[in-house]
C-alpha cells in the first residue's frame, strides 16, 4: 500500500511539472501555416521537441538574441514578441524565438512554479544551437513571465549569454524560487530592466524592489518607455529602439 502511494504521489507530481504539450504542439501548428518570417527549428530536450524559429539577421554576423515569450502563448506572438524577433534582425542581430513551458491561458504565476525546472534545459538547447551556428555573443530578450523564466535560469546556471533585456518584468511571485527579485541578486551580467509608464500594477510596484535586488550590479539598468502599457501596443518602435540602443552601448565586439 505505502509503495502504491509513493508511485501515486510521484506521478502527480510528475504530471504536476509538465508543460502543457499539447497546447504546445497546437500553438505549434498555427504558427508554422501562417509563419512569414524565418525559419523553423525543433529544439529537442528530454526527447520533446519544442517550436523555435530562427530568423537570421539581414547582414551576417555573430550576435543572436534568444527572445522569449510571456505566460501561455507561442514564439511568434504578436505583441512584444514579433517585433523583436522580426525588427532587430535589419538591425544585425539574429534572432531565436523559443516555445517556453506553458500552462492554460488563465493560469496564475504561482501555477507555473512547477514548471520552472524545465527551464534551464530550453535555454541550454537555445545557446547549443546559436553556438553551433558560430554565434559568439548571444542576449536574452524576455517579455513578462518569459523574463521572469530568464533570471531564473540565468542565476542558478552557468551560461554564455552575455545581456539580458527584460521588457515588463514582475518581482511578485510569492515563491522565491521564482522571484526575479531574488533572482537579480545573483546576475553579473549587463541587464536592462525595461517597462511602460502605464505596464501592470506588478511591474510599477516593483520598480525599486528590483533596483534594491540588483545593487550589486553596475551593469543593471532601469529604462521607461512614456505611455507604453504591458504589450506595448502602438510602441513597438520605441521597444525595439531601445533595445538596440540598450545592446549598441554595450560595445560588444562583433561582426
Amino acid at each position: 500500500m505505502k509503495v502504491l502511494l509513493a508511485f501515486l504521489l510521484i506521478s502527480t507530481a510528475s504530471a504536476l511539472q509538465a508543460s502543457d504539450t499539447a497546447k504546445e504542439a497546437r500553438w505549434a501548428k498555427q504558427v508554422v501555416d501562417f509563419l512569414l518570417d524565418g525559419e523553423v527549428e525543433y529544439l529537442k530536450v528530454d526527447g520533446h521537441e519544442f517550436l523555435s524559429i530562427y530568423t537570421e539577421a539581414d547582414d551576417e554576423s555573430n550576435k543572436a538574441i534568444i527572445v522569449v515569450h510571456g505566460a501561455g502563448v507561442h514564439p511568434d506572438w504578436a505583441q512584444v514578441v514579433k517585433p523583436v524577433r522580426v525588427d532587430m534582425v535589419t538591425m544585425g542581430w539574429n534572432t531565436l524565438s523559443i516555445q517556453m513551458p506553458i500552462l492554460h491561458n488563465e493560469a496564475e504565476y504561482e501555477e507555473y512554479v512547477p514548471l520552472y525546472p524545465q527551464v534551464p534545459a530550453r535555454f541550454q538547447a537555445a545557446e547549443t544551437f546559436l553556438k553551433d551556428l558560430g554565434m559568439e555573443h548571444i542576449v536574452i530578450v524576455a517579455h513578462s513571465q518569459g523574463a521572469t523564466m530568464s533570471t531564473y535560469y540565468l542565476s542558478r546556471n552557468a551560461s554564455d549569454v552575455k545581456a539580458l533585456v527584460a521588457v515588463g518584468m514582475q518581482a511578485t511571485q510569492k515563491d522565491v524560487h521564482i522571484n526575479s527579485g531574488k533572482s537579480l541578486e545573483s546576475i553579473a551580467i549587463p541587464v536592462l530592466d525595461l517597462y511602460g509608464s502605464k505596464d501592470l500594477e506588478g511591474v510599477l510596484e516593483t520598480v525599486d524592489s528590483r533596483k534594491q535586488a540588483a545593487a550589486n550590479n553596475p551593469k543593471y539598468q532601469q529604462m521607461v518607455t512614456e505611455g507604453a502599457e504591458h504589450f506595448y501596443d502602438g510602441y513597438e518602435t520605441e521597444l525595439v529602439e531601445s533595445i538596440s540602443g540598450w545592446l549598441e552601448s554595450l560595445s560588444l565586439s562583433v561582426r
